[in-house]
């Protein structure tokens, strides 16, 4: 994908910060070493090499464009995590946090190419295709390479999960992230008192583009899933959650929503650990066709990786701090 020159040219003096005809500028100012910091937010490798830095900036997001769009007639996944970086609500200057003139000033550039930048309701901004209405929202890919100060974060995340309860890990890590992966009406069924709904540990519910919901229950385990002939420390045999996922998938949940009760149609299984590929195979071979493909696993990579990619806050946790003492001084 091309944009004009000009257009470039704008966004650049926007992404610098600088005064244009002595006017009052919305966007803050960038020197070189913050002009590196800014891409490498945007998970680019782009290093400023101190030339003059619209000029530069104008032909990094000419760059940026030549990347492939995941969807006809958009930009890259790179050229939308600029403009969300941009246009952070965080970095608002010279007006309120709305960034209502910071907004403006962007989209006269954008409408020359056909796009309009709107903020959503998670407070980012993103890009609108005028001529058919698109949205592009920059993919979290679980698997790419992560920064350093992402790596760092996995870390603590790590010896926190090596640490916390099973509670801790519903109520500080699985409900914020599945909240921020777009579930709704995430409910915990009584676990700390042991009284659980049909082998649910929490349920949940998500629309689809076609305005239908689908309804999980999860069953949670803190420790590793596998397939040996008992339960061993912190870990927890397959065999052990068979009973509960065939409750979980045969039994109605109530959804006050609608007023009334609805079937589960997938069962999330999700360790704090590893589920070993014997654990999977072994509850497959239990189960009919119909729920084999009813079965979701989650396990301890698949929820750090999530939770790093979506860029969600550290629990402010009693284990985080005795493990890391003051682990918010940290740059995440």
């Amino acid at each position: 994908m091309e944009f004009k020159t000009r257009t470039l040219n704008q966004i650049a003096k926007m992404i610098c910060g600088d005064i244009k005809d002595n006017l009052k500028s919305y966007f803050i100012y960038r020197s070189s070493f913050y002009l590196t910091e800014f891409f490498a937010d945007a998970e680019t490798e782009f290093t400023h090499d101190g030339s003059t830095r619209p000029k530069w900036v104008s032909e990094t997001l000419s760059e940026i464009l030549k990347e492939p769009g995941n969807i006809d007639d958009m930009p890259s996944d790179t050229f939308c995590r600029v403009i969300q970086n941009l246009m952070d609500q965080s970095d608002a200057f010279n007006e309120s946090k709305d960034r209502t003139n910071a907004l403006l000033e962007l989209n006269t550039a954008l409408s020359r190419e056909n796009f309009e930048a709107f903020y959503a309701e998670d407070n980012k901004c993103y890009l609108k295709y005028i001529p058919t209405q698109k949205v592009l929202k920059a993919s979290t890919n679980p698997h790419r390479p992560f920064s350093v100060i992402e790596a760092q974060k996995r870390e603590i995340l790590i010896g926190y999960l090596d640490k916390c309860s099973e509670d801790d890990l519903i109520e500080e890590i699985l409900i914020p992230l599945f909240r921020q992966l777009g579930f709704h009406k995430i409910s915990v069924a009584g676990h700390k008192d042991k009284s659980l709904e049909y082998g649910k540990d929490i349920w949940m519910k998500l629309i689809l583009p076609t305005q239908h919901w689908l309804y999980f229950g999860i069953q949670v385990k803190k420790g590793k899933l596998d397939a040996a002939g008992m339960t061993k420390g912190s870990n927890s045999n397959i065999s052990e959650i068979h009973n509960q996922v065939l409750m979980m998938l045969g039994h109605e949940i109530f959804d006050p929503e609608i007023g009334k009760k609805v079937l589960v149609d997938h069962a999330f299984i999700v360790a704090g650990g590893e589920i070993t590929k014997a654990a999977k195979n072994w509850l497959g071979g239990k189960l009919d066709t119909s729920k084999r493909s009813q079965i979701l696993f989650m396990d301890r990579d698949d929820i750090l990786n999530q939770f790093i990619v979506n860029n969600l806050p550290l629990p402010d946790s009693a284990v985080l701090k005795r493990t890391f003492g003051n682990f918010k001084d940290l740059s995440f």
